[in-house]
């Protein structure tokens, strides 16, 4: 090995299992913040774009949303499954496993896109149908949703080279990766919609064109030597254990984000039954309501790499207080962007769809999201926590409750009681069950990372 990929390992171990908890902490997260924030600004646009062509499109941007999260759930089972393994045993100084994890976790991922991408088109009508197209909905969301399937195996091993960036302590060049392909989409829905009138068809275009130019761009940090760990060939594992060992490990993110698709299908086929504006204002909800939680989200997977690389060096003190100072940090700033969109609700939804009727849905269902969503830092810090230690069973339980176990009964039972209302309640209403329930999980995390 050389003598500077020595010192790079050296001065990398040292930063995170010496810094200051807070400042590590606030220099990993910011990345990952700033990355999702752009793309969660790319989706809002790209809402709004879509929104100008009329009520279904906007409604078909629901539709989409709900297959990307099941990619994003592949690329997220694999990343943090991989990326968890990786810095545990960086923590523990064996780079060879640690780039054993990246090189399987990557090729894992884009063969599980692929797969998923020919299955997609083989069953394309049915799929829309599940996703909860409506019959005037189906034909604008079959054409938008086409090319987001051919990019699928590049959008999922994006999503995976970006947690093995961020589980490197590296966030700053998955950032880089991931603000090019936000800003490029961006600026691709203006040229192909509007300047070429490709319509939902320059929109799809442009986000597929701008997946691959992330995945080229995060494949190059790893193969011009920014990183610890490589993605290549010959560091796949032979064996099928190491495999197993990564879809284990983030499970967790496949439930989480599976069942977040299966959250927003249930909601655009209960919301369908009250018409296209019904489907068009949840979409659009589910779209602003995602930004504040971007950022909590990004300040948990800060914690995650400090989580898991401390807990392979032994420094179980230095996860107990990251998980605190994470929670805290995401509690207030959660709280702070929440307060406006509350008192803006009525300006925020119309200016994503200017529809009186889409409007007054979205209005109360924003508002009770911006409460509902309050009680969700706990929830997500344990289920981070406990994938971050490699408690695989603990994890794959706190990831089933929020948009599972507690909100697919919550929804059938407020739907049926309340109509539309309750469509709009159930997902606060299973936030703060879960939020009751993960108290006591968050005392049995606890105890794990004891010294």
């Amino acid at each position: 090995m050389l003598e500077d990929e020595k010192e790079l390992q050296k001065r990398q171990y040292e930063r995170m299992t010496t810094q200051p908890i807070g400042s590590l902490l606030f220099t990993l997260s910011v990345p990952t913040i700033i990355s999702m924030m752009v793309t969660n600004i790319y989706n809002l646009v790209d809402t709004a774009f879509v929104g100008t062509l009329g009520t279904s499109q906007s409604g078909a941007t629901g539709i989409v949303f709900s297959y990307m999260a099941i990619l994003q759930a592949i690329g997220f089972m694999c990343g943090q499954g991989s990326g968890s393994i990786m810095s545990r045993k960086l923590g523990e100084k064996n780079l060879a496993e640690a780039s054993k994890y990246s090189s399987t976790g990557f090729f894992l991922s884009f063969l599980l896109g692929l797969i998923v991408a020919v299955g997609s088109l083989i069953f394309l009508k049915p799929l829309l149908y599940l996703l909860g197209s409506t019959e005037t909905i189906a034909p604008y969301a079959g054409t938008y949703i086409f090319f987001i399937i051919l990019a699928a195996p590049f959008f999922t091993s994006s999503l995976t080279m970006n947690n093995l960036l961020r589980y490197e302590g590296k966030a700053k060049l998955g950032t880089v990766g991931m603000m090019a392909g936000a800003v490029i989409n961006i600026l691709g829905d203006m040229v192909l919609m509007f300047g070429c009138k490709l319509g939902i068809a320059g929109a799809g275009i442009a986000t597929a064109g701008s997946q691959f130019i992330s995945f080229c761009i995060l494949l190059s940090m790893f193969l011009r030597g920014k990183t610890q760990t490589h993605i290549s060939i010959k560091c796949v594992a032979q064996d099928a254990q190491t495999a197993w060992n990564i879809i284990g490990t983030g499970f967790p993110s496949l439930l989480r984000q599976m069942l977040n698709s299966v959250a927003a299908m249930l909601l655009n086929k209960a919301s369908g039954i009250y018409g296209d504006e019904a489907v068009a204002a949840m979409s659009i909800v589910s779209r602003i309501s995602f930004f504040p939680m971007a950022v909590a989200i990004g300040i948990g997977q800060g914690f995650q790499p400090i989580s898991s690389f401390n807990f392979g060096a032994g420094k179980k003190n230095r996860v107990r207080k990251a998980f605190w100072v994470a929670f805290a940090g995401s509690e207030v700033v959660l709280f702070i962007i929440s307060v406006p969109i509350y008192l803006l609700a009525g300006s925020v939804v119309g200016q994503l769809r200017n529809d009186p009727k889409v409007i007054e849905i979205g209005i109360r269902a924003l508002r009770l999201m911006c409460i509902g969503q309050l009680f969700v830092p706990l929830t997500m810090m344990v289920e981070m926590g406990f994938q971050s230690i490699g408690e695989k069973l603990l994890a794959s339980l706190g990831s089933c409750l929020r948009s599972g176990i507690v909100f697919i009964p919550i929804l059938q039972i407020l739907k049926h009681m309340r109509g539309l209302a309750g469509v709009q309640e159930a997902q606060p209403v299973a936030f703060v069950i879960t939020f009751i329930v993960c108290l006591f999980l968050c005392r049995i995390y606890l105890k794990r990372v004891q010294e």
